[in-house]
């Protein structure tokens, strides 16, 4: 295995690459948002039936972290009933093949 290249992470401790991408797509429900929103921008309510396990204070969390980092764009329409999009950052499509193989990857893992 190659040796990871270190970086100080925000606390100036030593950090690996991979950890620094972690923060950003690691925990439960991030990589299965931004595989939802690959191909096309979604509203709140859609992710709620997509992911049904989903708590509405979690993907609240989660999709406002993403934004935080720059990910995902959250776009408000101001019309009654209001209207909230999100969508990925040019940023966030930097991301797209890391998610693709994590997909693959799991297309082959549930076979096992």
């Amino acid at each position: 295995m190659l040796p990871c290249r270190q970086f100080r992470n925000p606390e100036g401790a030593i950090a690996c690459p991979v950890e620094f991408t972690l923060d950003v797509i690691g925990g439960k429900w991030k990589g299965v948002l931004l595989y939802h929103l690959m191909d096309e921008k979604k509203r709140f309510n859609e992710f709620r039936r997509i992911c049904p396990g989903i708590t509405q204070r979690m993907l609240t969390l989660q999709l406002r972290e993403l934004e935080e980092d720059g990910v995902v764009h959250r776009e408000v329409y101001h019309q009654v009933p209001p209207k909230v999009e999100y969508s990925l950052t040019e940023f966030g499509k930097t991301l797209i093949p890391i998610i693709k193989l994590m997909r693959d990857w799991g297309e082959v893992y549930k076979t096992k």
